[in-house]
């Protein structure tokens, strides 16, 4: 049974303001969701309101009590919470050698922690009452291979630093775990894995698009058909699964 015959199709949206997040927002509005925003970046309500979102939060997700009630807020102002959609993150390009604590932590912080609490403390509560919803975490392929793009030996080129790989397959199993736990509550938990998106987080890196398969990079709308398809009818019965959305890089 999918997820319109079952729930709200309220969904909340985190790095909604910017980037790939904001495009699956806007997506989301365009298919009739009633969608609310996340976001940190200063601009969150205007663009809210310029894509006809109901409602904006700039909250930083490190802040758990915060997002916690926001998620609260949403509830209450939707009218319910029919879905997650977690794509806020951040991502630092350190080299090993100049991976440094505070950048670890901000990574790891925003990308894991941040996202598992407010799965965990804010969401599922009104899920599990509700007795279905969906939940999908945009990871990364760099959760699976370490890292994308070159480093040259000066140490420049823009590989995604140990943080961002680490939090990445955090998100992965986290999310398989949290598919594990809630499956009964008719609640589904999956991971969206990007390879090199053309989005800001990208810009300044380097890629050689001769390493991915299909011989370029992806674009915003490659994750936002694969989000939509999450959240829809037809994958009512999918839960822990792993979409790669990469040209074929975790296969090159």
């Amino acid at each position: 049974m999918g997820i319109s015959n079952l729930a709200p199709r309220t969904v909340l949206v985190t790095g909604g303001a910017q980037g790939i997040g904001r495009s699956i927002a806007q997506q989301l509005v365009k298919e009739g969701w009633t969608v609310g925003l996340i976001d940190v970046h200063p601009d969150v309500d205007a663009v809210a309101e310029q894509m006809g979102a109901i409602a904006a939060y700039r909250v930083d997700l490190r802040d758990i009590p915060t997002a916690k009630e926001a998620v609260r807020q949403f509830h209450g102002t939707a009218g319910g919470l029919g879905a997650l959609v977690n794509c806020a993150g951040t991502c630092h390009r350190d080299s090993f050698e100049e991976t440094n604590p505070d950048n670890w932590t901000l990574d790891i912080e925003t990308n894991l922690t941040g996202l598992f609490f407010l799965c965990h403390s804010a969401v599922f509560p009104y899920m599990k009452d509700q007795g279905h919803g969906r939940i999908v975490n945009i990871g990364s392929v760099s959760g699976k291979i370490g890292g994308i793009g070159p480093v040259h030996d000066d140490g420049s080129g823009g590989r995604s630093g140990a943080a961002y790989a680490a939090s990445k397959a955090g998100v992965i199993n986290v999310t398989r775990w949290i598919a594990k736990e809630t499956g009964k509550w008719g609640i589904t938990a999956n991971t969206v894995a990007p390879g090199p998106i053309e989005s800001p987080m990208t810009q300044g890196a380097e890629y050689d698009v001769s390493d991915i398969p299909m011989r370029r990079m992806g674009q915003p709308a490659d994750i936002v058909g694969a989000t939509s398809f999450l959240l829809g009818e037809s994958a009512g019965f999918i839960t822990g699964a792993v979409l790669h959305v990469d040209g074929g890089l975790v296969l090159a």
